[in-house]
């Protein structure tokens, strides 16, 4: 739109589509009963999702991942305009704009990886092999992106497939904290990914400025880096907040011997364990009791098991 007309109507253009989209959710969006029926305020429920952060690990892990994972993304389309309207590229702004259908590639194999490699794997390989390929991409388009344009389009496939791959596996591992508290889990998580954009689109184009491309981008490599540090810290079957105990697996364990885990209709687990004498005893727990206690809670390794029984 820059292209033809001011640069302006592009916000009034995004500000009619926001409130288009909020008279199809009024319109369409289905009705869903209270989580909390009991009537818990507004502000309360704020700072609720504040506190939840003191006692889930699982939560902080992700949060720290999307913090730095967004902030690479937001950097590096933002500081990319300022390279390719430079010498050697000097793109008009609608060539620009072509690089974001780069993006549809990664949307396409993001279902792919999905089906064949994610419900193979706990959600943190997923996290892991997500941030992987990012920093790859990263490191290619930043030590390569001034010489030819290739690097730059390596780097937008393998952020945006990176990040796509991260995205859906921590939300795997932050939904099963809790079915009543969902919501703010994910609000809790959906805010710390928009510091991430602001901070690394404030920073990066600060070091653009200073030192160009380069410095740039090996800011985001730095950025990446810790975010890579955050998913080693903890291990998808560590239940408090560092370490490695209960093993290095990255693949979801069945159930424990002489346990066979079903699905009840109403989304309840039941667990059937084999007596002594060859019977068996049921003991049942409720959507309201999963996850409540930290030692009753699923480890992030039986996300996918009990994500495929559902």
């Amino acid at each position: 739109m820059s292209e033809y007309t001011d640069w302006r109507n592009v916000y009034w253009l995004s500000l009619g589509l926001q409130y288009f989209l909020f008279g199809l959710l009024w319109l369409f969006m289905p009705h869903y009963p209270s989580a909390n029926p009991d009537g818990m305020n507004y502000f309360a429920m704020l700072w609720s999702i504040v506190t939840i952060t003191y006692h889930e690990p699982v939560l902080v892990q992700a949060c720290v991942v999307g913090f730095f994972i967004q902030a690479i993304f937001t950097s590096y389309w933002t500081t990319l305009t300022f390279l390719l309207v430079s010498p050697p590229y000097e793109y008009s702004t609608i060539v620009i704009g072509l690089f974001s259908l780069i993006g549809i590639a990664s949307l396409a194999l993001g279902p792919v990886y999905s089906r064949f490699v994610m419900d193979r794997f706990v959600p943190l390989f997923s996290v892991i092999f997500g941030e992987a390929l990012a920093l790859a991409g990263v490191i290619v388009g930043t030590y390569t992106g001034k010489l030819n344009v290739a690097g730059l389009v390596i780097e937008a496939f393998t952020i945006d497939l990176g990040m796509q791959i991260s995205q859906n596996a921590n939300r795997t591992s932050i939904y099963a904290i809790s079915p009543l508290i969902r919501n703010r889990v994910n609000s809790a998580y959906i805010v710390s990914c928009f510091c991430g954009q602001l901070m690394g689109t404030a920073a990066c184009n600060h070091l653009y400025a200073q030192g160009g491309w380069i410095w740039s981008g090996s800011a985001n490599v730095g950025f990446i880096g810790v975010g890579l540090l955050a998913c080693f810290v903890r291990g998808p079957w560590e239940l408090g907040w560092i370490g490695w105990h209960g093993g290095w697996s990255m693949r979801p364990r069945t159930p424990a011997e002489g346990q066979d885990v079903d699905v009840e209709t109403n989304g309840a687990v039941s667990i059937s364990e084999k007596n002594e004498d060859g019977g068996q005893k049921h003991s049942t727990t409720s959507d309201e009791e999963v996850g409540e206690s930290k030692d009753e809670r699923p480890a992030e390794g039986n996300l996918v098991e009990l994500k495929a029984l559902q």
